[in-house]
């Protein structure tokens, strides 16, 4: 068994051995295409794998590759803006909607704005939800500069994960 990447660089699997051997026929994967022994730490190329070296070299036309989308925009290209917004105007929540999470965003927003607007009837004890909002921030703006292009798509633009 065999987890795999695909085409559109997701991760897949596990799959079998045969699913893959399928696959290559198909022209769907081809010997660059990665793959990892499910339990294994190295992603290789499918034609590093001996399991695959029979059905690799019968495949006698080359698979079809689809050229990069021209101007398509790289996935984490948000990754710097949100990260730096998240720790210089962390309570603002301008980090969540620069990564399309309104809802979050509205929330961090109303609650700063709301705290400061508070914090003048209720003499400063609002001001906690305040200060809340901006350790946030900051810290979920050091996380997204911390982690790499791959995992930040990974974990915030397809996992769609909104805290932390």
């Amino acid at each position: 068994m065999f987890n795999i990447i695909g085409a559109d660089g997701k991760q897949y699997g596990p799959v079998s051995a045969d699913q893959i051997h399928q696959w290559i026929r198909e022209g769907r994967a081809n010997g660059a295409t990665q793959v990892q022994p499910v339990g294994g730490a190295e992603w290789k190329p499918i034609a590093a794998v001996p399991e695959f070296a029979d059905v690799l070299a019968s495949t006698a036309t080359p698979p079809r590759m689809t050229p990069p989308v021209a101007g398509a925009p790289n996935r984490a290209s948000n990754k710097l803006a949100a990260g730096l917004c998240g720790i210089l105007l962390g309570g603002l929540g301008v980090h969540k909607f620069i990564l399309g999470y309104n809802g979050t965003g509205g929330l961090m927003l109303g609650v700063t704005v709301g705290g400061f607007i508070l914090g003048f009837l209720t003499c400063g004890v609002t001001f906690l939800a305040i200060s809340a909002m901006h350790i946030i921030g900051l810290i979920e703006g050091i996380i997204y500069l911390t982690k790499s292009d791959e995992e930040f798509v990974r974990i915030y633009v397809d996992g769609r994960k909104e805290w932390f």
